[in-house]
This record gives C-alpha cells, structure tokens and sequence, in this order.
C-alpha cells in the first residue's frame, strides 16, 4: 500500500494514516557511539514489547550497526555514515519519507523525525541534569520504570562464543580500552587487577582472563594478554556481536567507562566500570550487578578547572589504584554473591 499523502494546515505537514494496516511501523534512531547505543537498546525493546508484531527500522551508525542486527520484528537497518554539509540526514529522509510510521523515536534530536509521515514522536532534547541516560530514555517515552539495555543475539553466535569460552574455569573479562585515551586506566595496572582477582585468594581463584577489545586497541590488550600468560583468552578483533554473546558467558568484568562496559552489564554480567574524567551520574553501568568505583578525584574536579583541556594529558587516571578497584570487585562480588 502506498503511504498516505500528508495533509498540509499552516505550512506544516499533518500525517495521516492509512485507512487499513496489518501492522505498526516504528522508526528507531539512535545512536553511533556503541555506549549510547547500547544504553538505547531498552527503550527499543520496551516499545517492541508494548506493541507485538511492530515493524522496527532502525537507523544507527554504522560500529554500533551489529547490536540490532536480531532485534524482533526487524525490517531493515540504515546506516548513517556522517558526511560533510550533514548530507547524511538528507540521505536518511530519502530512505524514510515515502513511508507512514506509527511511531518515530529520535534520540539524535535530528529534524529528520519531523519530515517524515508518523503518528507519535519522541523526540530527545536537552540533557537532564542528575538522571542516568537510561532514565532520560524513560521518561522520554513516559516509562513506569527505567527500561534497562538488552542484548539480541543469534544462535550461531552463541555457538561460536561457547566454543572460545567452553565450560571450565571461571572467567575474568577485562576491557581495557576506551573511545578516548583519557579515560584508559593504564594496561600495566589493568594487568595487575586481573592476576590479583584470579590469584588463589582472589573473587575468581584460578580464573581464565577473557581480554576484549577492537583491532586498534591491540595495544592496550597487550599487556594484559602478556601477564595473563596460558590463562588468557584473545578477544580482541572478534566483533561486537562475539564480544557481546562471550561477555554473557563471563562471571566477571572488568574495564574502562566504554560500549564494552555497557555491553557487559546489558548481558547481566558482573560489571564494574572504571571512572575519571567522565560523569558516573550518568554513564555508569545500570543494573543490579553493575558498581563503579573512580578516582580519588570527582569529575568536577578532574575537568572543571578554568581552561580545562580534555587534550592537555593523556590520561586523567592515574590516581587511581590498584588496591582501589580491587576492593570495589571484591565488594560488588560480595554483593553479587550474597544475592
């Protein structure tokens, strides 16, 4: 059926629906960064589940792209690749303008969400002070409860993520990298976090030590692959859909305030998140199993000088120790344990 014609009163357009549909369309846009995409999964996932049967296109950049690829009811995803002059967005109207949407969600507060026909718009606007990114979402949406992140996987992926972590010893996953060189906790002291939590007196006694990163974070992954010797496990390069299905099958984890933080807690995995010059307010990870422990430092203190440079030092944590985030492990495991 052809969409309908809008209906033009005061120089806007009025969508109208059709008079017959079999079922309900929703556009989703979201986020390119993996974190923001990841904590944007629970509001897809709790319109899904208020409307069954509803056709999901989602537009999304293209690294964070494989987290939607099994969404249910999943018609189509279009990638936005950002271009100059913001051609993307043109790009974006173009694929979506023909088209009726019962419901169009926009979380990159674009003005593509009111140029196209729909029935009901949420729409992002300005940050909220005090509230996580998770909470904004619901009440973006007029939520009961804050829609917590999830994870769609497809079988095969399960399958090849059980062959690299098969049933054995318990295992430590440690991201330690970040989108940004200033929220990376050094690797050496990474490394020295994971001997210890495996050691014999540690929360995983003998544990094998998962490292996830992306090619280009080789570097970082490094030294922690190096000190974890035959226990360790290379993760890095595997994909964010691998990472994700072998970050369910750990027992612990471990790393950065990054999309694998996000993603480890989403797959109900133990998560504790390492912060600095980032606001734990509001990214840290969500869930009952998530803690996080930062810097001596607060936030405000780390970045809100006069003149602040986010580039003048190339890491803003290193006041924070080792002793310090094995004692935040040890007492969200007690936590995780006892519950």
């Amino acid at each position: 059926m052809a969409p309908p014609a809008p209906e033009r009163k005061g120089g806007f357009a009025k969508p109208r629906a059709p008079p017959y549909k079999a079922f309900m369309r929703l556009l989703f846009i979201t986020a390119t960064r993996i974190g923001d995409a990841v904590l944007s999964s629970g509001l897809l996932g709790r319109l899904i589940d208020e409307h069954p049967g509803v056709k999901v296109t989602v537009a999304v950049g293209r690294l964070s792209a494989p987290l939607f690829a099994a969404v249910p009811g999943l018609e189509r995803i279009i990638i936005i690749d950002k271009r100059s002059y913001n051609r993307h967005w043109l790009t974006l109207w173009r694929r979506t303008a023909l088209r009726y949407w019962d419901i169009v969600v926009d979380l990159r507060g674009s003005a593509i969400s009111y140029l196209v026909p729909a029935g009901r718009r949420f729409v992002v606007g300005r940050k909220k002070p005090g509230l996580h990114r998770i909470e904004e979402l619901g009440e973006l949406i007029g939520a009961a409860t804050p829609p917590a992140p999830r994870i769609w996987l497809a079988e095969a992926v399960r399958a090849r993520a059980a062959e690299l972590l098969p049933e054995g010893p318990p295992v430590l996953a440690v991201a330690p990298a970040a989108n940004w060189i200033g929220k990376q906790w050094p690797a050496e002291r990474f490394a020295e976090l994971a001997l210890r939590l495996t050691g014999a007196d540690g929360i995983l006694p003998g544990g094998r030590i998962a490292v996830v990163a992306a090619p280009h974070e080789v570097f970082q992954a490094r030294p922690v692959l190096q000190a974890a010797g035959d226990r360790g496990i290379d993760l890095v390069a595997g994909g964010l859909l691998l990472a994700a299905a072998c970050l369910q099958r750990a027992d612990f984890f471990v790393g950065n305030d990054s999309g694998l933080m996000h993603l480890a807690a989403a797959a109900g995995t133990p998560t504790l998140g390492l912060f600095g010059p980032s606001p734990e307010a509001r990214y840290r990870p969500w869930g009952p199993q998530a803690a996080f422990v930062r810097t001596p430092e607060s936030f405000e203190e780390l970045t809100g000088a006069p003149g602040f440079d986010f580039a003048a030092r190339d890491c803003f944590m290193e006041s924070l120790s080792v002793a310090a985030a094995e004692a935040a492990a040890r007492a969200l495991w007690t936590k995780v344990s006892a519950g």
